[in-house]
């Protein structure tokens, strides 16, 4: 077996009236992973351009449990998943003990804090690091989805909690859990739902999101992975790439049928993340230095790779999503340093360790989302950041902290939740509460 070293995979919710969600959603709302699109960008009308020193204040707080999962927010109401256990969950855990526990869907009114239902289920973790949930829920009309670490997929109904299907992804798929569990964010395409659940020829499956029934399934893996299931149009064709820890794959999203494949192999099953795509290219990264520009056929469904894993070029992303703007990506490597390179050629146009600190380090996390021409960071020591980003280079305009990092990784207290933007506000967890933080006056 190969040394697996540690990280954490990003990379993971009464009293009120509540109107369907389709009829509350804005511009603004953060309905799931990275926004409503997936590609972290605020759609605020005029974001904040900095922030004077000890501005920032929570507008309410309330408790939470552990986890990674970061909060998804519609309208007037905000949800989040944790981990409930009297257990010691803040260790590396590769041996892979067993530890008893209590994950939780929480809803609360995203203005006030105030709880407006809860539903539990009891789990057992078999995983590394094993703190709670990854996945941030999905809401979608009036129906939320979660995605528990060891595999439990529930559909609920967004006004009350109400379980309308569930599925124990280990148990249908006859498989186990990743080394870090269940932390591939589900995708919702039209009437589907697709998720990562293992085992034989199920690798990746497609349900109807109403109902749960399975559509179609695909792919057989070493391990699930990690990295959320993506369209991406090329070649005349809608294409869902999944890369898994043997191979990055495109099948149809509507049927599951192969349209290319290539061999590729992921150290400790590590692609964590969305590939990117610009124009005719596509991006993957991940741990133990990996990288591979695929370019895609512009006329038929099809891909031959350019080049592979080479030292000093492009980035190799674990626990951040990295943004492409243009042909230029910018994220963070597994060193903790924030870079910026050319997607065609991987070529580096800068790199910086600021935004976590005056030197790299490794797997150093900061989330990174844009709202017009400035970039909104949050840290792993609870700070967030405004920040200019271009071809010439990083720029920092405010940097103030918001909340405690309550958990540990490579021996330093860190936070590695995803945050969500809505309302004019920040919204982020640790493993203990909830925060709101106004960020526009």
């Amino acid at each position: 077996m190969k040394n697996r070293k540690p990280l954490v995979c990003l990379i993971a919710m009464l009293g009120f009236s509540f109107a369907p969600v389709t009829q509350r959603c804005q511009a603004e709302d953060w309905p799931q992973w990275m926004g409503p699109k997936r590609d972290n960008v605020w759609n605020i009308a005029k974001p904040p351009q900095s922030f004077a020193p000890g501005s920032l204040k929570a507008s309410w707080s309330m408790p939470v449990a552990g986890g990674y999962a970061g909060p998804a927010v519609v309208g007037d109401r905000i949800f989040v998943t944790d981990l409930v256990t009297k257990d010691n969950v803040k260790v590396d855990n590769f041996g892979r003990r067993s530890f008893e526990g209590t994950e939780r869907v929480l809803c609360f009114h995203s203005k006030t804090g105030k709880e407006v239902w809860k539903k539990e289920y009891p789990v057992t973790y078999a995983i590394s690091y094993p703190a709670g949930p990854r996945c941030t829920p999905i809401v979608d009309g009036d129906r939320v989805y979660t995605l528990g670490a060891e595999g439990d997929l529930y559909c609920f109904e967004a006004k009350d909690g109400t379980v309308v299907w569930s599925m124990k992804l280990k148990e249908q798929y006859k498989t186990n859990s990743a080394l870090w569990g269940y932390a591939a964010h589900p995708l919702i395409d039209g009437d589907h739902l697709i998720t990562l659940a293992g085992g034989e020829g199920s690798q990746t499956v497609c349900l109807d999101k109403k109902t749960g029934k399975e559509v179609w399934r695909f792919g057989t893996a070493p391990e699930q992975g990690y990295s959320p299931p993506t369209i991406i149009t090329a070649g005349g064709k809608r294409q869902l790439i999944l890369p898994n820890p043997a191979a990055i794959n495109s099948v149809d999203p509507d049927t599951g049928k192969l349209f290319w494949t290539i061999p590729y192999e992921a150290s400790n099953g590590s692609i964590i993340m969305s590939p990117i795509q610009y124009g005719k290219y596509l991006f993957v990264g991940g741990y133990s230095d990996k990288n591979i520009l695929i370019e895609l056929g512009d006329k038929t469904p099809t891909a031959k790779q350019l080049w592979r894993d080479v030292a000093k070029k492009a980035m190799s992303p674990v626990n951040v999503q990295p943004m492409g703007i243009g042909d230029v990506v910018y994220g963070f490597d597994q060193s903790g340093e924030l870079i910026a390179f050319k997607i065609d050629t991987g070529e580096r146009l800068w790199e910086t360790s600021k935004p976590i600190g005056r030197r790299p380090l490794g797997s150093g996390t900061a989330f990174i989302v844009r709202a017009g021409d400035l970039f909104y960071l949050f840290n792993e020591l609870g700070e967030i950041i405004i920040a200019r980003m271009s071809p010439k280079g990083y720029e920092e305009i405010s940097r103030e902290k918001i909340i405690e990092p309550t958990n540990n990784a490579f021996g330093r207290d860190v936070i590695w939740c995803a945050p969500a933007f809505a309302n004019g506000c920040i919204y982020v967890r640790n493993d203990e509460k909830l925060i709101c933080v106004p960020l526009t006056k």
